[in-house]
């Protein structure tokens, strides 16, 4: 007796489709499962048998094999539990095959009977979707599932409802989507005195998601304005936040089925591996530059992180993507991020302070920032001091801006380049822009471009940094609402290049 049923395995943000194939032969009696399974899909067999007798169903005396295909693909995870059981259970013709074979099903079960939720759900509903499938899942993963409109998603409570479902004894109910959550209130940029050039650094990089370095002293206030990044940022689009949802989906983020709108904000602890950054370890996690996908990394203490762990960021940054390579596979996440890094100009912190002079300058500030090296300071689209706020300052009331009045700008600005980039699917922000494009659209008037000339020959500015300066001019033209690049747009952009005493 051959019987079918069909999961997912996943590679990256990719789910792809697994037939399990389940055969009951005479023979020894066995339950042998095959198919490159690891150690908790090989476990899976103890499971199911457990739940099947809690449900007083006992297996025959007979030989049975169940056989995941494809054979060479590896089956990671405990969500491949339902859907041997559910092969099994057609073997047996408890449930009828061909309602089984137009399901897709993950889930893990307990000892009981009862099914645990796992992660991946959403990615998961999408594959079911484009194979015009349903799917089967736990009924705490089902509004997370449902979110794909394009695909029915039954949620269960247990292995004994499925079994209820297909009898035709009680049908289950298509699952609804999860409530879509706001999380915590954003913190107000006008909270923070002084420090105006940073929050204008900081609004440029929020309108054209421009990687940005903050250093100060300690104390300057360098955390607290990363922090309210997240409140001047437009909220994800329909697509954005689906995307998103994926990544965090597999990293078993998604509580109770709810979406965000808001954009992610991650920031790592500068002890952090490498595979916590970016992606790896068991089963090929996603990392942090993975989960920070259409949102905010923010990594303080910058120059505090491993030296390998900063250079591998220099490929993602460019191409807003991440691979973690295996012997069998090659895993890809997306990781387009707003890189926001903040350091202190040399290891006790007081290198550029006036009131307390460093006892090492000038190689205290050489060794520290050493650590950053030139083609990963050449990302930085944005270079910004913070200087310490004087503490007679902190006593006036708050003259800046609310984040309310910043982000009207700073969305603005994004929809003048969604506009611009109508007819590029994959660009999103003016930090996409490379080639003709940039050309078409960034190139300045003559007092700009002969602006530009002046300072790329006084500063022996490299190629990269010369692309990105015309990148940040466009973003501060759409601030200012201007359809042209003009020269004052390329002075504030140079500027932003040549603090911190860096070249390029």
């Amino acid at each position: 007796m051959l019987a079918r049923s069909y999961t997912v395995a996943f590679e990256g943000v990719e789910a792809r489709m697994v037939e399990v194939q389940c055969a009951i032969a005479p023979g020894m009696p066995n339950f042998a499962l095959v198919g490159l399974p690891d150690k908790a899909v090989s476990e899976a067999r103890e499971r199911v048998r457990a739940a099947l007798s809690a449900m007083s169903i006992a297996l025959p005396s007979r030989r049975i094999t169940v056989n995941l295909s494809p054979a060479d693909l590896p089956k990671e995870g405990s969500h491949f539990d339902l859907p041997i059981a559910l092969a099994l259970l057609a073997a047996l013709e408890i449930i009828p095959k061909d309602a089984v074979e137009t399901t897709v099903a993950l889930g893990e079960l307990s000892l009981d009977g009862r099914l645990i939720p796992v992660a991946g759900a959403l990615p998961a509903a999408m594959a079911a979707a484009e194979e015009d499938l349903t799917l089967l899942c736990p009924q705490a993963s089902g509004p997370e599932a449902a979110w794909v409109g394009a695909v029915q998603v039954l949620a269960a409570p247990s292995l004994d409802a499925v079994v209820r479902h297909y009898t035709g004894q009680s049908p289950l109910t298509p699952a609804e989507a999860g409530e879509v959550t706001d999380g915590p209130a954003p913190r107000d940029l006008a909270e923070v005195k002084g420090q105006e050039r940073a929050k204008r650094a900081l609004e440029i990089a929020a309108a054209g998601r421009h990687h940005m370095l903050m250093m100060g002293t300690p104390g300057s206030g360098k955390s607290m304005l990363a922090a309210r990044l997240p409140g001047i940022l437009p909220p994800l689009t329909a697509a954005e936040a689906l995307e998103t949802s994926m990544i965090h989906s597999l990293a078993g983020l998604i509580t109770e089925g709810g979406i965000s709108r808001q954009r992610p904000f991650r920031e790592p602890h500068h002890t952090a591996s490498m595979a916590a950054i970016v992606g790896g370890g068991k089963g090929a996690k996603p990392g942090e530059v993975s989960l920070a996908h259409n949102g905010v990394l923010f990594l303080d203490e910058f120059p505090e992180f491993s030296r390998p762990v900063l250079e591998t960021l220099r490929q993602p940054i460019e191409t807003g993507e991440v691979v973690v390579a295996r012997a069998n596979a090659h895993v890809r996440y997306p990781c387009r991020f707003l890189l926001i890094a903040a350091a202190n100009p040399c290891r006790c912190g007081y290198l550029t302070d006036p009131a307390r002079a460093c006892t090492r300058a000038p190689a205290c500030g050489e060794d520290y920032i050493g650590r950053i090296s030139g083609p990963l300071m050449d990302r930085f689209d944005l270079r910004v001091e913070a200087p310490p706020v004087a503490w007679q300052d902190l006593d006036l009331p708050a003259t800046g801006e609310s984040s309310a009045t910043v982000a009207a700008r700073v969305a603005a600005a994004r929809a003048r380049q969604t506009a611009r980039f109508a007819g590029h699917p994959t660009l999103r922000c003016n930090a996409d822009m490379e080639g003709r494009l940039l050309e078409e659209t960034a190139t300045p008037d003559e007092e700009g471009r002969a602006f530009l000339a002046r300072a790329a020959d006084r500063f022996h500015l490299t190629a990269r940094g010369y692309h990105r300066i015309l990148r940040v001019a466009r973003t501060i033209a759409d601030l200012d609402a201007s359809d042209h690049v003009r020269q004052p747009h390329i002075a504030e952009a140079v500027s932003y290049r040549l603090v911190l005493g860096a070249k390029g």
